[in-house]
């Protein structure tokens, strides 16, 4: 199965650092939009296709940009929420990370599907941000292993570029810094 990684467009959170990570909610900035639309013709999508996506407006954004007018499976997930790269559990979760509620989310993105697995459940509430490096790694291989049994032979996950780093981390095996975060809307695919 190949996965497809994709780090969200740029959020308002970024522009006016570190003040800006204040910020609760952060949505695309106009280059953000910008960016999600240049995914179509890098990744054009058809109805077969499976994305799964971090629930944060900046990622929920990004995506029902890149995928209008094609009504593809659109799943958002807390196991790709925000993840601190590297952790350090001295540091607080930042306003812009905290987790959009189901319902909010329900609300603002009405054609996105809510990942109700039981699996899942309990994380809405946690997310992944501060979790231990070996708790973590559990949780990405149960996921990615649910991710295996949809059956899809392409998977999208868009989501931010510390979670991306964590699971390619974990995927590769590598050792990995803060100088291998893709950049906004940057891609990468890794075979699972």
């Amino acid at each position: 199965m190949e996965l497809v990684f994709i780090r969200h467009g740029q959020g308002e959170h970024t522009i006016d650092l570190p003040n800006s990570l204040n910020t609760t909610d952060p949505e695309l900035t106009n280059k953000g939009r910008n960016q999600a639309i240049s995914l179509r013709k890098q990744f054009p999508l058809s109805t077969t296709d499976l994305i799964l996506i971090s629930p944060m407006s900046r990622t929920l954004q990004t995506v029902q940009i890149w995928s209008e007018g094609i009504n593809c499976r659109k799943i958002v997930s807390p196991f790709l929420s925000p993840r601190m790269f590297p952790q350090n559990q001295k540091w607080t979760t930042l306003p812009c990370d905290e987790l959009l509620t189901k319902e909010k989310i329900k609300y603002k993105f009405n054609e996105f599907d809510i990942d109700e697995e039981d699996l899942s459940r309990e994380w809405w509430t946690k997310g992944i941000n501060k979790l231990p490096e070996q708790e973590f790694e559990k949780i990405a291989d149960m996921f990615l292993n649910w991710c295996k049994s949809t059956g899809k032979k392409r998977i999208y996950l868009v989501s931010h570029d510390g979670t991306i780093t964590s699971y390619r981390q974990f995927i590769t095996g590598k050792k990995l810094s803060r100088n291998d975060f893709p950049r906004e809307v940057g891609w990468l695919k890794i075979n699972w």
